[in-house]
């Protein structure tokens, strides 16, 4: 890994009024890494994230600089094409439209013609979104409205969205949520073998413990809006505080 960091947040804070959502998270992500952020509900993972893509802006003294470039308060389609790509707890897709018509549209907007819709356009994108679609598994399901997928699928096909606009940095948030075992670990075998092929660097907030320590090189854990402990697996497995409080004493 380069020692120079793709992404570095310091100081990103925010509030909701007297609540504290964040209160000063500092993370460093080497370009390639495959970085898991934890901890409680409510500790900030998913404000935290936000901030990184955008749809949402850090308090004052935040600071997030992407690739050597100062990000703090971009709108997250300046964010989305420097080249930070993610996906959402709950999908965000047409779910009307067809998943190729969802994979073309995709590729349209990372083009920037998300304005210039038309027939030839589209024609002529449908063999690469068509190539995306089979890298996810959802060619049998091509031609089939959104609507009529799993939520498996479902999130198959948002990570494939974003994949299509070649990300340098891809954020995850509860990737696996709401899904069983097996096909939670189907899905994150998927996301972590095409990101480690186009070298992209990976931060994933997830509650599965399993999911973490299996796929993850790095961990950071949150508690109260603050970075609590951060290493290896092994050293986060190790922690005594992380143990008793996060992962169960004995495990």
């Amino acid at each position: 890994m380069s020692a120079q960091p793709i992404l570095v947040a310091k100081n990103v804070n925010k509030r909701y009024g007297k609540f504290v959502a964040l209160a000063g998270v500092d993370l460093a992500l080497q370009p390639g890494e495959r970085r898991a952020l934890i901890g409680p509900n409510g500790a900030g993972k998913s404000t935290f994230i936000s901030i990184l893509g955008g749809q949402q802006a850090g308090g004052p003294g935040s600071s997030v600089y992407f690739d050597g470039r100062d990000i703090s308060g971009a709108p997250p389609h300046r964010i989305a094409r420097m080249g930070i790509g993610r996906t959402f707890q709950i999908s965000r897709t047409f779910r009307r439209l067809s998943v190729l018509e969802n994979m073309q549209s995709a590729l349209l907007a990372s083009e920037g013609g998300a304005l210039g819709l038309s027939a030839a356009r589209l024609a002529a994108l449908r063999d690469p979104a068509m190539q995306v679609v089979e890298e996810v598994g959802l060619a049998a399901s091509a031609e089939h409205a959104v609507d009529d997928l799993s939520h498996g699928d479902r999130k198959r096909l948002e990570f494939g969205m974003v994949l299509a606009t070649k990300p340098k940095l891809f954020l995850l948030d509860e990737p696996t949520a709401g899904m069983g075992l097996s096909e939670r670990s189907e899905l994150m075998e998927m996301m972590v073998r095409h990101t480690t092929q186009r070298e992209i660097t990976l931060l994933f907030v997830e509650h599965d413990i399993d999911i973490v320590f299996r796929f993850a090189d790095r961990i950071t854990v949150m508690a109260r809006g603050k970075v609590f402990a951060e290493g290896s697996p092994a050293e986060i497995a190790s922690h005594a505080a992380v143990q008793e409080i996060y992962l169960g004493t004995g495990h």
